[in-house]
């Protein structure tokens, strides 16, 4: 996934924003299963160079075909190389790892919190965006939601289950971040070019990492190829350009309800395929962050408020 910038107000969904919202989160929601199936024969360093590599390649084949303009400033290429670092190299990594030792599924609602922590991280940095008391008892309850879905007793007995958790969590907090360092430091460039940029300088830390971690890797089991074809073409390169539009024509708030609708195509992919089954606390725990999400959209609310009003 990515990070949406966290400016809330949102235009009604039309009935192409839905098609393509929902497309848009049946394949992110994919993008969990087919990394974990790729894991299952290439170590995790060279699974996040596949992916970005190759979705560096195909973004800078559609800016090349639309003649988009492509920057020439240093300090625009060393931004860009940051948000890479924040985007992609820092969660791609964190979140591989995890699932080495997590549910897909699991990994997926953990991953919901990004929005939490988007929310947050934009109130702490960025002056337009305040904390006000509706997005407050959102963060609120995002976070008890995380930390219901984690196990507080998970926590005490602190493990590798536990530490893929906590890793997956940090990713989403990198995700927050990135949104920050976009608004402040990627203004009018175009986000096709943004994020061909990005996951150029990504490459150019992971696919180096990967030849020092893990050696010259070539996956051999079919299953892999597509996996790793799925999720850097399809659930990387296509998903942002889908994104983009998505974003343009629905809004950051609408955008945001792909988080919720993520998750359980990841549940229900890693249920089918691999077997999964995650224990109440998990399901508890999105549920909170489900709500929270929207307290902190707003529209619920002022809909229930409305319709009590129209009562009276």
């Amino acid at each position: 996934m990515t990070n949406a910038p966290f400016t809330l107000s949102s235009p009604t969904l039309s009935s192409r924003a839905w098609v393509e919202l929902i497309l848009l989160s049946f394949i992110w929601g994919g993008s969990f299963l087919a990394v974990r199936i790729a894991l299952d024969e290439i170590p995790f360093v060279t699974t996040v160079a596949f992916r970005v590599g190759i979705a560096a390649l195909v973004l800078w084949v559609y800016v090349a075909v639309r003649r988009l303009p492509v920057p020439r400033d240093p300090k625009i290429w060393g931004a860009l190389l940051m948000m890479g670092l924040l985007n992609n190299v820092l969660p791609f990594s964190l979140m591989a790892w995890g699932q080495l030792h997590i549910e897909t599924g699991l990994t997926s609602i953990l991953n919901a919190g990004t929005a939490v922590f988007g929310v947050l991280a934009a109130a702490i940095f960025l002056a337009d965006e305040r904390l006000t008391t509706r997005r407050a008892l959102g963060v609120g309850l995002g976070f008890l939601g995380v930390a219901t879905a984690i196990g507080l007793e998970n926590l005490a007995n602190f493990d590798i289950r536990s530490a893929a958790q906590l890793a997956v969590v940090t990713g989403t907090v990198c995700y927050a971040l990135a949104g920050v360092w976009a608004r402040v430091n990627l203004r009018g460039l175009a986000p096709q070019v943004s994020a061909a940029g990005m996951l150029t300088g990504s490459s150019l830390v992971m696919i180096p990492a990967a030849l020092w971690i893990d050696g010259p890797v070539m996956p051999q089991q079919a299953d892999t190829i597509l996996a790793i074809a799925y999720y850097a073409v399809i659930a990387t390169a296509v998903a942002y350009l889908l994104y983009f539009r998505v974003l343009a024509i629905a809004g950051s708030g609408n955008t945001m309800l792909c988080t919720l609708m993520v998750a359980p195509v990841a549940i229900l992919l890693g249920a089918w395929v691999r077997g999964e089954v995650l224990s109440p606390n998990v399901y508890a725990g999105f549920a909170l962050l489900a709500i929270g999400l929207l307290i902190m959209d707003g529209r619920l609310l002022h809909r229930l408020r409305a319709r009590a009003t129209s009562r009276r």
